[in-house]
């Protein structure tokens, strides 16, 4: 890679040299510690003598801006703290289109720029229960497979050992039927959803979500040009009959409803296929954590009832191993497979293959079932931990939603509290809590947490939510004083 300098005529080489370093390095370009061609590689990058990089490589050396080592190269040594960037506006053609994101960003829920000690973050599993080895064998398993196919791109659905394995885990742990030509691996669930949007969604057609719901498929589905309607949600799941009848996207998470917790009911999981059938409507069943459960029987998948081909299973690796591995996939029948083929290979062509051929083989190994019965066994005693100190110490603040699954709970308050005030407050005590507010567009939230278990140290969870019973002690304390 060479170092962009552009020399101009043939007048002062060394000085034209010198002054574009001089430039690169105080504008933060070339950074601190940056190494530098030696002066032969870039005289002959130029094409110049030798002599003029050399000159402007000296007097940089004795203005401080570089340093040469014998035997390890020439190196940034005085580079600017930060960058100094002009400040160019955007093209007015495109202020409207920015515009538009802009908002999407104000309405969602933003990363925390740091975590507490004890954080009750949703979607984050427990990182220090992995078989840290065994994957680490599976990676240079996948290395060594991608060094023969090195140069050439690979297959836009996925692996085909990916597909073929993953198949298999959805069939056992969820019913799944169906074909490794029927899966399509992507870059997380999220890419999912935007696949199966792109194919579906016109500007201005109806989309059905479950209200409350999952913020980051509301907000892709809108930016696609979808007009996204909420549909209420009760003990049973989503209310069928108020699924507007001109929708063509309907999002449900029937195996544990994202976020409140509760399964879908047999009978309402049959008149939601026997409607989307009938109004010509294609289901995502997003099946993002099911694989944990403590209780209950186990519900049959959307796509195992399936008998009319409208249904669209979602899964992900982000909540069962890893989010940065970003692995998903989808299951569909064949026309929508074969359509997302084509929508993804103009989006990515494909995901990361050597990832691939190494998750296949942790499944292949039985690492990901002993994984799983593993973080279960973990989750359930954290799981216990929230809900002894809700059924004692908090007992007559909030009131745990019933669910048996995943790795997170809802807690609904029983009186009058202001869920900011506490989880401000909370924050102070580095205890991260969240409401359930953000996951509610067009109906009124009820006040509520939030509560996430998957990566919160069991020992730390009683200590801390003892201290969030005394923090609103001490806020109804200031209500009567």
């Amino acid at each position: 890679m060479e170092l962009h300098i552009l020399i101009k005529g043939e007048r002062d080489i060394s000085g034209q040299i010198y002054t574009q370093i001089y430039e690169a390095i105080e504008s933060g370009r070339l950074v601190q510690d940056q190494q530098i061609p030696p002066s032969r590689l870039l005289a002959k990058q130029l094409g110049v003598a030798r002599k003029s990089v050399a000159d402007a490589y000296n007097r940089l050396t004795y203005d401080k801006k570089i340093v040469g080592y014998v035997g390890r190269g020439t190196f940034v040594s005085g580079a600017a703290a930060a960058p100094t960037l002009p400040h160019i506006e955007a093209g007015k053609a495109v202020m409207g289109s920015l515009k538009k994101w802009g908002e999407h960003a104000d309405m969602t829920p933003l990363e925390t720029a740091y975590r507490c000690a004890v954080d009750f973050a949703g979607g984050e599993p427990s990182a220090h229960h992995f078989y840290q080895d065994e994957w680490r064998s599976c990676v240079l398993h996948g290395l060594r497979q991608c060094t023969a196919k090195r140069g050439k791109y690979g297959e836009t659905a996925g692996v085909k050992q990916l597909r073929e394995a993953l198949i298999r885990h959805a069939a056992f742990s969820r019913g799944v039927i169906a074909t490794p030509e029927q899966m399509v691996i992507t870059n997380g669930a999220q890419q999912a959803l935007d696949l199966i949007g792109r194919i579906v969604i016109e500007p201005g057609t109806c989309v059905a979500m479950e209200e409350p719901g999952y913020p980051g498929a509301r907000l892709l589905f809108t930016s696609l040009g979808a007009r996204v309607v909420g549909v209420r949600v009760d003990s049973e799941g989503i209310d069928v009959d108020a699924i507007p009848e001109q929708a063509k996207l309907i999002y449900v998470t029937p195996a544990h409803q994202f976020p409140l917790g509760m399964p879908m009911s047999e009978a309402r999981r049959q008149a939601l296929l026997e409607k989307a059938n009938r109004i010509g409507a294609i289901i995502i069943e997003d099946d993002y954590d099911s694989e944990f459960r403590y209780s209950g029987q186990v519900t049959n998948s959307l796509q195992s009832m399936d008998k009319f081909g409208v249904v669209v299973f979602v899964g992900t690796m982000s909540k069962v191993m890893f989010p940065e591995m970003r692995i998903g996939y989808l299951i569909a029948p064949p026309a929508i497979a074969k359509a997302a083929v084509m929508v993804k290979r103009l989006t990515d062509w494909h995901s990361n293959t050597m990832v691939q051929y190494a998750l296949a083989k942790f499944i292949a190994d039985g690492n990901l079932l002993r994984h799983v019965r593993r973080v279960q066994t973990i989750y359930a005693q954290r799981r216990e931990k929230i809900q002894a100190v809700f059924g004692t110490a908090l007992a007559q603040w909030f009131e745990l939603l019933p669910t048996n699954a995943g790795f997170h709970m809802v807690a609904l308050a029983k009186r009058d509290i202001n869920i900011g005030e506490l989880i401000a407050r909370a924050r102070a005590d580095n205890i991260g809590l969240y409401s359930l507010r953000d996951f509610y567009y067009e109906a009124a939230p009820p006040a509520g947490l939030f509560l996430g278990y998957g990566s919160v140290d069991a020992n730390a969870i009683e200590p801390a939510l003892i201290e969030v019973r005394n923090i609103l002690r001490a806020m109804l304390w200031q209500q009567k004083t």
